[in-house]
């Protein structure tokens, strides 16, 4: 047996040793075994990447935006040229299919950061008279930012962080999942190829400690994270000790309505979409489908056909394979134990329910794609995110039941609706709280539209124009035009 690879922080353009020699184990969902070695960031590599942080800011803040972006530009096409071997890592930290993975992660990825490369020369400031003087604002970088990412879209997130703070002057310290650290490890790299400035981007490995020491830090100016709403506090408490600014993109359980009036297969695809991509784990999942009653028996006989005859389970880099194995065993467990309270407390199991053995995957993290009846609103499956492949099936009588059904939770990061009828689509979204919302679709989220939660989903957004004022300060500078009138 060969001896593991073991990958070290990244800091500065380079990797670097701890000096301990304390690692973690990295292992690969779908089957169960460790795939590499991390070495921990110890107090001396966190001292380095804030010395570095410090000197790529001195560097990459002073060059134009139009430098910034052609950069920027460079990175992009990289991660576009090396889309096939980026994509097979994130499928063997991940355990999501790759045929997922070759065509989203990377590709969503390099967008955004093509989106803000291309904003970057536009960002500026105003001039107002004031009587005989005037003002002008500037829009200036905040310095070091640190960005925390998930487990479930290592690189998309990264680069989603990356590219807001990069574009406006920033420099970023990135700290990955510790399930799923190689990602940003690659993209470092491949800014450096591309020619950002050592200590743009940095990379610091470990568990929440190493969040903790960033979300308190007093030389880091902004936190960026990514996770489940408990974390997401923590640390929004922790950053409010140094007045940080925050952005905080968490955990929803969104409602997707269907209509009587819906298309069913398209209902159906949308229903199976926001449910078992990326084998459940994804934050704007619509996890509570309200079916109009008149629409549900034709909608449930042809969801119940589909999943059972449509989703292909197995070794995620199998070209055919298009539902992958969860994060890790005890992710799985918690799920299976979702499954089993549903049942409990009286939802009926219309399909799924089990972990599954693929033959080309045996030993990996897999739960069948699982879907309950019968559910009613105060249902723990009803009401806690699960992360996982369950959706929970309700029905509704008229439109504003619904609504105020869809938003009783202390979530909201998104929502959908399903209806031929142009004026009850936007009536209904109008008053749905959350912050990403779809008509007719479900899940797309291009780098130019904005990406964050209401009430405990979120503060902040990511992607879109709105990004740009999360990761600049105004400066005001006020210009006497006359001698200055003094009483002195």
């Amino acid at each position: 047996m060969s001896a593991l690879v073991t990958y070290q922080n990244y800091v500065h353009g380079q990797y670097i040793s701890n000096g301990s020699g304390e690692t973690f184990e990295v292992i690969n969902p779908a089957t169960g075994s460790v795939s590499y070695l991390v070495e921990v960031a110890t107090d001396a590599v966190k001292q380095a990447a804030i010395d570095s942080a410090k000197a790529g800011f001195a560097v990459w803040s002073k060059m134009t935006p139009m430098e910034r972006s052609r950069i920027l530009l460079k990175a992009v096409a990289l991660l576009r040229e090396h889309n096939d071997e980026l994509a097979a890592g994130e499928v063997l930290d991940t355990g999501k299919p790759w045929q997922e993975a070759s065509v989203v992660d990377i590709v969503t990825g390099a967008d955004s950061i093509e989106f803000f490369a291309g904003l970057a020369p536009s960002i500026e400031g105003n001039q107002q008279p004031v009587g005989e003087d005037f003002y002008y604002t500037r829009r200036e970088p905040l310095g070091i930012c640190a960005g925390i990412g998930a487990w479930n879209y290592p690189l998309q997130i990264a680069c989603w962080k990356a590219a807001p703070a990069l574009a406006c002057g920033n420099v970023m310290i990135f700290k990955p999942s510790e399930e799923t650290p190689r990602g940003a490890m690659r993209l470092a790299e491949i800014f450096t190829q591309a020619g950002v400035p050592d200590g743009v981007f940095n990379v610091v490995q470990g568990d929440g400690r190493v969040g903790a020491w960033l979300t308190t830090n007093d030389d880091i100016a902004k936190v960026s994270f990514t996770g489940e709403v408990g974390t997401g506090t923590k640390v929004m408490a922790a950053a409010s000790s140094t007045l940080k600014e925050v952005t905080m993109e968490l955990g929803g359980k969104s409602p997707l309505i269907i209509f009587n009036d819906a298309d069913v297969d398209n209902a159906v695809s949308a229903a199976m979409l926001a449910n078992f991509y990326t084998q459940g784990e994804v934050c704007t999942n619509g996890t509570r489908v309200f079916v109009q009653k008149d629409m549900y028996p034709q909608f449930i006989e042809r969801l119940k056909q589909r999943t059972e005859n449509n989703i292909v389970c197995g070794d995620p880099m199998d070209a055919e394979t298009n539902f992958g194995a969860l994060i890790s065993r005890s992710h799985q467990q918690k799920v299976l134990e979702y499954i089993a309270i549903g049942q409990k407390e009286g939802a009926t199991l219309l399909t799924g329910g089990t972990a599954l053995q693929p033959e080309n995957a045996p030993h990996g993290f897999f739960v069948a794609p699982t879907i309950f009846t019968d559910c009613t609103d105060d249902m723990t499956i009803a009401k806690e995110e699960i992360f996982g492949p369950v959706m929970s099936v309700f029905t509704f009588e008229d439109e504003q039941e619904v609504i105020q059904r869809a938003n009783n939770t202390h979530l909201g990061l998104a929502a959908g609706v399903f209806t031929q009828d142009i004026t009850r689509a936007h009536r209904v979204i109008h008053q749905l709280e959350a912050g990403i919302c779809w008509i007719n679709a479900y899940g797309a989220s291009p780098a130019e539209m904005p990406v964050g939660g209401y009430k405990m989903s979120g503060i902040g957004r990511e992607n879109g124009n709105e990004t740009l004022k999360a990761y600049t300060q105004i400066k005001a500078v006020y210009v006497g035009m006359q001698p200055l009138e003094s009483p002195f």
